[in-house]
């Protein structure tokens, strides 16, 4: 890697795809990178031209929907143009094609943020998640086959529905007894069965570095959540499930990036940990806020710096209350 005073005296670009509603995150890597005195120019991609945070971007490109077969090509074109540096996706359906393909971004110089093909799939499929977990010691709900639960006569009521591969808490339902079990699991595709988990729901930002180091976690207790996403949330410094989370990840070897858990925290103290994603999450501008500034993190490494962070070193009890904004074309 190039030594930082080089690095930083030449421009580089960052591309973002699927930038949706991303503005904050967007906003986040542009206050790290005049923090630094680094002069980056901000990409996005995206298939809607619409998109909010597109329009906030220094250079904006519509590209294919990520499963046409050109995605990657429209990706790689933009990469090579731009003197991309790094490519930080933002949503699942990106991660596996991405992972797939990294090789050929880092043949053009272009550090992808994205976990190896195999933990991303483990992160996508929530039977593979639950059986990663359980595997390795983790606590998870229990996660069956809705044939295994219609036969099942032991099963603990309420329940959760949810397609194995979903996200945003599409299609997620909690069922009451075996008749609405049957009548909703004909109307979610992909269905599972997985046990209703009790307790705080908090989301964990894992900071790994590109060493593959866990270098620091941020959990959140989501207050409260609007489709899928959390809308108000508070720092928690709770070392539990900081040491937990680590070792998850860890576990995974998910990284380089920022790595997002969700868990319970049960009235006894025993964490349950119900969904891994490699990628920020939606909430990250809290931990950011709080101190755990990743983005800046992330360019530092790009441009040769070292990192000094310390695990818990972010404000504990900070609240996160988010609102609507306008974007104006």
């Amino acid at each position: 890697m190039a030594k930082s005073k080089t690095a930083m005296s030449q421009k580089f670009s960052v591309l973002f795809t699927c930038i949706g509603r991303r503005v904050s995150l967007l906003e986040g890597f542009g206050k790290a990178a005049k923090q630094l005195k680094v002069n980056a120019c901000f990409i996005g991609a995206d298939a809607n031209r619409l998109s909010a945070a597109l329009q906030l971007c220094d250079k904006k490109y519509i590209v294919k929907p990520i499963r046409h077969p050109d995605y990657v090509k429209e990706l790689l074109r933009i990469v090579k143009q731009n003197k991309v540096k790094l490519l930080v996706p933002t949503i699942d359906t990106d991660l596996l094609i991405l992972a797939k393909n990294k090789a050929k971004f880092v043949s053009l110089g272009c550090c992808v943020l994205v976990s190896e093909p195999a933990a991303v799939s483990i992160c996508q499929d929530k039977r593979k998640t639950h059986k990663f977990l359980s595997k390795n010691g983790f606590n998870t709900p229990d996660t069956i086959a809705v044939a295994t639960a219609l036969r099942r006569k032991g099963i603990s009521w309420p329940c959760l529905l949810k397609p194995w591969d979903g996200a945003a808490s599409k299609g997620v339902t909690t069922v009451y007894d075996r008749k609405e079990l049957a009548f909703f699991a004909r109307r979610i595709p992909n269905c599972i069965v997985q046990e209703l988990a009790e307790g705080i729901e908090h989301t964990c930002d894992v900071f790994v570095d590109f060493d593959m180091q866990v270098r620091c976690v941020v959990p959140r207790k989501r207050i409260q959540i609007r489709s899928g996403e959390v809308s108000k949330g508070q720092v928690v410094k709770n070392r539990q499930i900081m040491t937990q989370a680590a070792e998850v990840t860890k576990t995974l070897k998910a990284g380089p990036g920022v790595i997002t858990l969700q868990c319970f925290l049960q009235p006894d103290g025993k964490i349950i940990f119900t969904e891994i994603n490699p990628r920020f999450g939606g909430g990250v501008p809290l931990a950011i806020k709080a101190g755990a500034n990743f983005p800046k993190w992330i360019l530092q490494q790009l441009i040769g710096q070292k990192l000094r962070i310390k695990f818990d070193g972010f404000k504990d009890g900070l609240i996160m209350l988010r609102y609507d904004a306008e974007v104006w074309l």
